[in-house]
């Protein structure tokens, strides 16, 4: 029985270290804002590039209102139904190009039908500032350490898309 009981550990153990984690909304509530939002983009930037979280939010909402403004596609019109606000989430089509402005790399970690190679776990993510992209998901990584509102991790299981890493 016990011997069963060590294979879990070395399966467990194989996987790789854990990200640290520390709680941060990214100046969120210092700038006032309260209750919940849609806006892991805004406090990912915000953290990772250590700029003002209104800062980061007013630039999103106004890329937002341009992009509905300036296109006629399918993400025009629900950013024009449901108004150009970060807090009701953010597009990567707007976000990618606001990140690699404030010096940032796209580096992606899956390819279609590839299955998922990169994992939320030190061992398999450079250290400096990271802003990783997981599904439905943006979050904020500096030095090892996840900085966002919650855990996102999953235990090291939760599948890296890909991430942008500071220059």
């Amino acid at each position: 029985m016990l011997s069963f009981l060590s294979l879990f550990t070395k399966l467990s153990n194989t996987r790789g270290k854990e990200l640290g984690f520390v709680v941060n909304d990214g100046g969120r509530e210092l700038a006032g804002f309260q209750g919940g939002a849609g806006d892991c983009v805004v406090r990912a930037i915000a953290i990772a590039a250590a700029l003002p979280y209104i800062q980061v939010y007013e630039d999103l909402r106004a890329a937002n209102a341009a992009y509905a403004d300036q296109r006629n596609d399918k993400l025009a019109r629900q950013l024009n139904a449901r108004g150009a606000s970060p807090r009701n989430g953010n597009h990567r089509n707007v976000f990618h190009d606001y990140i690699v402005g404030h010096g940032f790399d796209w580096v992606p970690t899956m390819q279609v039908g590839a299955g998922c190679k990169v994992h939320l776990l030190a061992s398999e993510l450079p250290t400096g500032r990271l802003i990783v992209k997981v599904s439905k998901h943006l979050t904020a990584v500096v030095d090892g350490v996840i900085q966002d509102t919650h855990n996102p991790s999953r235990g090291g299981s939760r599948c890296v898309y890909g991430y942008y890493i500071q220059r």
